[in-house]
């Protein structure tokens, strides 16, 4: 194993362990918020996807790009939906007859 290998798997180790104890200490009340910036790292996401398919020459790469446009497409819709079902508790409820 590579110096640069074992850096790397190190990096990804520590921003695992990093990201898990971030995002299990945050309260209910802010996963809303921590949803849309999700989603907007997400579109990031799709928007380099973009940037490296203009580069690429190999259909392998085509096929690795295609892939990961898909996550992160389907990332930011149900990030989107997810957020919104959310958002959907605080609303006023409406009064009257009708239930929809």
């Amino acid at each position: 194993m590579t110096s640069e290998l074992l850096a790397t798997i190190t990096v990804f180790v520590l921003a695992l362990l990093v990201g898990y104890e971030v995002i299990g200490k945050v309260p209910a009340t802010l996963h809303t918020p921590l949803m849309s910036g999700a989603n907007a790292v997400h579109g990031v996401i799709v928007v380099g996807v973009m940037l490296v398919a203009a580069t690429t020459g190999s259909t392998t790469g085509y096929v690795v790009l295609f892939v990961a446009a898909v996550f992160a497409a389907m990332n930011v819709v149900g990030g989107y939906v997810v957020t919104d079902r959310m958002l959907e508790m605080f609303r006023a409820r409406r009064s009257g007859g009708s239930s929809s």
